[in-house]
């Protein structure tokens, strides 16, 4: 038996926890940051809560007797990413990680890349007033200090009492979204500009859909650097590795 510990937290972890638990010799563990309040949950073991770090991590791994160590992290999460890897070479245990591929431009979108929220928030006074914020709560601080400018907020849990956040509205919703949906979100608050993570995948892609078909300038915030390590794009992927591992 096979003991894999998946770190997850996105859709992608769920498929994957559901699909390698139908391997007859791995036993998933899943792993989540007990960051939202009612997430989904994956078939099998669930882990809710963080680790201590890269320390704790690898002492986690050596106790339960982990096998294999899979990322399937959101790839903003790069904190835990990074004791991942840190964590699985302490161990000598193999590590995946899932790379959801980014977004990429095409004709019609105007991007604006940054590389942090800070640089975002410095550009956003100069191209609009009204502005779809569509970050989480966990960076809201950095906007907190734009109080000339108006934001619509979405995310799915709302932020913690008392930290600073940007005068708008707070819209609590978990995708997927459709076209529609974010085309009717974006006429109705009169929004100018939309800030995103480039988080890829197909579940909130709908508002950078939406923004090309209005004519929306998109202030696009750049991933954080990954650790090395062997990656796949998807749960295929992460599946044929680890029927690789059986073998």
């Amino acid at each position: 038996m096979i003991r894999v510990l998946i770190l997850g937290g996105t859709g992608d972890a769920v498929e994957l926890a559901a699909q390698a638990s139908n391997l007859p010799d791995v036993e998933v563990i899943s792993s989540l940051a007990g960051r939202t309040k009612a997430p989904s949950l994956p078939i099998g073991q669930v882990r809710v809560g963080g680790f201590g770090g890269t320390t704790g991590l690898a002492d986690y791994l050596r106790a339960e007797k982990i096998a294999a160590l899979i990322d399937a992290t959101h790839p903003f999460a790069d904190q835990i990413s990074w004791n991942a890897a840190r964590a699985a070479q302490q161990c000598q245990i193999p590590l995946l990680i899932i790379v959801r591929p980014a977004w990429q431009p095409v004709t019609g979108d105007h991007w604006i890349e940054v590389e942090s929220h800070e640089i975002a928030a410095q550009v956003l006074p100069k191209i609009a007033q009204r502005i779809f914020l569509t970050i989480g709560r966990q960076e809201l601080s950095a906007f907190a200090h734009l109080t000339h400018l108006w934001f619509l907020m979405r995310m799915i849990d709302p932020p913690p009492v008392g930290l600073p956040v940007p005068p708008g509205e707070i819209l609590l919703e978990r995708g997927p979204f459709t076209l529609e949906h974010e085309q009717t979100l974006l006429q109705t608050h009169q929004i100018e500009a939309i800030v995103s993570k480039n988080s890829g995948g197909t579940a909130t892609y709908a508002k950078i859909a939406a923004a090309r078909s209005m004519g929306l300038p998109i202030v696009m915030i750049q991933r954080p650097q990954m650790p090395v390590g062997e990656q796949v794009g998807d749960v295929a992927g992460a599946m044929q590795w680890l029927e690789r591992m059986r073998g």
